[in-house]
């Protein structure tokens, strides 16, 4: 399984790099994890959308789908599909006004997912966790069949137990990091000392920062979660194209 960041800031894009979005590949099978803004520029210089075989949304906060209207212009305005006549959109149905939004005529379908068991999709399987976030949002677990390696994404949410649980023992979890650690104000999102702590609890091998700050430098955030996270965890600084193997 292989894991494409195409964008990783939270709230706007900065300095020509997008917010929340990852290409996720194993073998011929493409899937879009959340559609942030800028996602689709970045997403062609990996491969053709046409080319994806599905997409899977956390939540329908603007930084995570900004981009999924200009995706579906696309495939409509593309006649040339190779791999399925209609892209499938997964996304909650607690919010019926966003997913009824996800249908588009002759380009996408909406499709909805099943929070309370795990769900099959291609060669995945996922699981999901309502986060604490003022919007209906899901922590989800990306499990290969093939392989039994397992990627974790918090999406959006203040730090809780739950957490920890769905994480266990994954190979990656890409976590929101949107405070530093001495930020005392109510979060919606985790600190870098939280995303340390979730990876450390969770006995992950490597943690991956997300939905980053514009104002606070990335190597500070990355330093405060590596100081809780202890030595066996990696924590690692995400970059616009970059792609880490699972």
């Amino acid at each position: 399984m292989r894991v494409t960041i195409l964008g990783f800031y939270g709230g706007y894009p900065f300095a020509g790099i997008g917010t929340s979005s990852y290409l996720i590949e194993t073998g011929t099978y493409r899937l879009l994890l959340d559609c942030g803004s800028g996602a689709l520029l970045e997403l062609e210089k990996h491969c053709d959308p046409l080319q994806l075989d599905a997409v899977l949304l956390s939540h329908y906060h603007a930084d995570h789908i900004a981009d999924l209207g200009v995706l579906q212009y696309y495939w409509q305005l593309h006649d040339r599909r190779p791999r399925r006549s209609i892209l499938p959109i997964y996304g909650h149905q607690l919010d019926q006004a966003h997913f009824q939004e996800l249908t588009w005529p002759h380009a996408t379908q909406r499709q909805a997912y099943l929070p309370t068991q795990v769900n099959e999709l291609g060669p995945f399987e996922l699981s999901f966790l309502r986060t604490v976030h003022p919007v209906p949002a899901f922590a989800i677990r990306i499990v290969e069949r093939a392989t039994g390696h397992a990627l974790m994404y918090t999406a959006d949410s203040a730090f809780f137990p739950g957490l920890t649980k769905l994480a266990q023992r994954a190979d990656l979890v890409i976590a929101d990091t949107n405070f530093a650690a001495n930020d005392q104000r109510k979060h919606w999102h985790l600190t870098s000392v939280e995303a340390g702590r979730l990876a450390r609890q969770a006995h992950v091998s490597r943690l991956l920062l997300s939905h980053l700050p514009q104002t606070i430098p990335p190597e500070q955030l990355r330093q405060e979660a590596q100081a809780e996270a202890g030595t066996n965890v990696t924590v690692l600084l995400p970059s616009q194209g970059q792609s880490l193997e699972i």
